[in-house]
């Protein structure tokens, strides 16, 4: 029984795309946690469910100049995420309108571009669906190693200006009273944004990339409010969503992104269940 359960373990780690889709998976799911964090706690989830669609004329634009070099799309949805997040930072503060609205207006428009340009491309439901839908598998050593570094930047950015994004987040007022670059670190936390989106692209994809933004950072959420503590949990259940969905997405031959998503929403299910079930009990 220990044996076989053993090789039911082991055996997908003798393939090297496992492996490079294991790593790849754990860091890009420890960064969205970690900046999926502030999200929730800013009420932004709609941002980032808009920035990461409007990578998608980034991506075609990027695949249409390169003859389809998968290698340079990453600084290309990287470039476009950057713009994105910072134009509706700039159309929110600049404007009357809301900031739901701004990134309503932007959203829908990037990504209608990018399906019109994606459209061009006569093979796109085979060179661009992994965009769309992830490619945890096809992760390669070199999209390892840009994953590697530039979740290390975003890591490293919130370690630097974690106390001042604290603040800024919860109490602006505060802030301004400190008289801390709020417009700085405001940008600061959009572009850190935009570069996580980028670097999940690969891993879960378009469509589902908000789900790891969002859903690890809401089930700890659940479990405690003190920030660093939401992390970490955060972090967990990331990691442990993107192992079991790896796993089940070898096994039942089924996409991997979605794998992935899937467990972590049944992660938050299961918390949500047993904290109303929690609550209910201590109300008696």
């Amino acid at each position: 029984m220990i044996a076989s359960v053993w090789s039911w373990i082991v055996q997908p780690l003798t393939y090297g795309f496992m492996q490079r889709g294991l790593i790849a998976s754990i860091l890009v799911g420890t960064v969205c946690a970690v900046i999926g964090a502030f999200i929730v706690l800013r009420g932004m989830a709609f941002f980032g469910d808009a920035l990461s669609h409007t990578i998608l004329p980034g991506v075609a634009v990027g695949y249409l100049a390169t003859g389809g070099a998968k290698g340079v799309l990453f600084w290309w949805a990287l470039g476009t995420a950057i713009v994105s997040a910072l134009g509706i930072g700039a159309i929110s503060k600049k404007s009357q309108l809301r900031e739901d609205t701004s990134i309503g207006i932007v959203f829908a428009g990037m990504f209608a571009l990018g399906i019109a340009l994606i459209s061009t491309v006569r093979s796109y439901a085979v060179d661009l669906s992994h965009f769309l839908f992830g490619d945890v598998l096809g992760v390669s050593t070199q999209s390892l190693v840009t994953i590697l570094i530039f979740g290390a930047v975003v890591l490293i950015a919130i370690w630097a200006f974690y106390k001042q994004l604290v603040v800024i987040s919860f109490d602006p007022l505060l802030a301004a009273t400190l008289r801390l670059p709020v417009k700085f670190l405001n940008n600061l936390l959009l572009i850190l944004i935009a570069i996580t989106v980028a670097v999940s692209m690969q891993i879960v994809g378009v469509a589902l990339m908000v789900a790891m933004l969002v859903t690890p950072a809401a089930t700890a959420f659940l479990l405690t409010k003190r920030l660093p503590r939401m992390m970490l949990l955060a972090a967990i259940f990331a990691v442990l969503s993107s192992i079991i969905g790896l796993y089940v997405s070898f096994y039942l031959s089924i996409s991997s992104g979605s794998a992935v998503v899937l467990i972590c929403t049944f992660f938050f299910v299961v918390t949500w269940i047993v904290q109303s079930l929690r609550g209910k009990r201590s109300n008696r």
